[in-house]
């Protein structure tokens, strides 16, 4: 199992700016980068060799991966990208009438989406643990989700869908532009790359030493 550094470089944004464990000139930053360029380049292994060390070692990072990411923002992009699409959908079947079941249905699923946004990616928790910059959109989006899914279960006209639709697509686009220029700004693609490199060069036990490392300054950041 191959694990994907750049996509756990991105996830580790979530809880704290990249650059603040490699490159801004603080001392413990410094260190870790230190910790990086002396590191040493893996030898070529026997096939077979230290297989059931590296698999252990891979799983326990893919586990780390997995709990510092929170994919609070990412998530509520994917739900209100959804809700839009079965909204704008309903213009298509107006002319059926606001008890169509092609309408209704879609209402439906609209509802579940924002559900699940509110329920499982919008929890005060995977707020909180969010970086402040972050954590604003994260605010915004769960207070618009709850204003679609209220007006959602009070409709009386086809009129009011269309402005849930029109509304929605509007937040949607927005949060992405939002969202997408924090994370860069806070980051940098260039810089992602680079130390997406730099790691996937490493050893497993050497990959094991610096993200440990990372998840250190990450405390203490």
């Amino acid at each position: 199992m191959v694990m994907d550094w750049l996509g756990f470089v991105g996830n580790l944004i979530n809880r704290v700016p990249f650059e603040k464990i490699l490159f801004p000139p603080r001392d413990s930053a410094k260190e870790l980068q230190e910790l990086l360029a002396t590191l040493p380049r893996p030898e070529p292994q026997k096939e077979g060799a230290s297989e059931g060390k590296a698999t252990s070692t891979t799983q326990e990072l893919a586990k780390s991966a997995k709990t510092v990411a929170t994919a609070c923002v990412p998530c509520a992009l994917g739900h209100f990208s959804t809700s839009a699409g079965l909204l704008n959908e309903i213009a298509r079947f107006k002319g059926e009438g606001i008890t169509s079941d092609e309408i209704l249905d879609r209402i439906a699923k609209v509802q579940e989406e924002q559900n699940a946004l509110e329920r499982v990616d919008l929890t005060r928790e995977n707020i909180q643990a969010l970086p402040p910059w972050e954590k604003e959109l994260a605010e915004d989006a769960l207070s618009q989700s709850r204003k679609l899914r209220h007006s959602l279960e009070s409709f009386t006209s086809i009129k009011q869908l269309e402005q849930a639709a029109a509304d929605t697509s509007s937040f949607y686009r927005e949060l992405n532009r939002k969202w997408f220029k924090g994370r860069f700004a806070h980051l940098g693609p260039e810089k992602a790359q680079r130390i997406a490199d730099e790691v996937g060069k490493l050893g497993p036990e050497d990959k094991e030493r610096v993200l440990k490392r990372a998840e250190e300054l990450i405390v203490g950041a």
